[in-house]
């Protein structure tokens, strides 16, 4: 399969995921009331002690592995969900899980795989901090610091 082809249906699923997003919140919004009354939200997924955490995990290690909805906006959900501290951990764990299955794929599969998942002007403008071990290592742990680096094509890429 081309990269042009992956890229085409990894762009698909996450459209897909985009809209099946928005759907939900327009469902959870209107009908069920859920974003509008935090006590619903957490009736949802955060009364589950086990069931609710677990799915949220999921869905953070999925939205790291395939960017269907935008990370900050399910890192504040589960803060909301389950409170400061556990949402925070449920974040952690989930988003690193994610990263770590990210990596693996960029190790195993390389370069074809990495560009079928981001940019080649996000691959150019990173590719280069490979050159240097130790460099890349203080531009990555600098970069997965900062809210405005893509953490996720940064993991890709230390795969390389």
């Amino acid at each position: 399969m081309s990269i042009a082809t992956s890229r085409r249906i990894i762009n698909t699923i996450s459209i897909i995921g985009l809209g099946l997003s928005i759907a939900l919140t327009i469902y959870f919004t209107e009908p069920l009331g859920v974003f509008k009354d935090i006590n619903a939200l957490r009736g949802l997924v955060g009364n589950s002690v086990i069931l609710g955490p677990i799915i949220f995990m999921l869905l953070q290690i999925l939205q790291v592995v395939i960017p269907i909805i935008p990370g900050g906006i399910s890192s504040a959900a589960g803060v909301l969900i389950f409170g400061p501290y556990l949402g925070f951990v449920y974040n952690y764990v989930g988003i690193s899980i994610g990263s770590v299955i990210i990596f693996l794929l960029g190790r195993r599969y390389g370069k074809p795989f990495i560009l079928s998942m981001i940019s080649d002007k996000t691959y150019d403008k990173y590719i280069g901090w490979l050159d240097n071990q130790s460099r890349f290592e203080k531009l990555f742990a600098l970069a997965i610091f900062l809210p405005v680096a893509p953490d996720d094509a940064l993991c890709l890429m230390a795969g390389l």
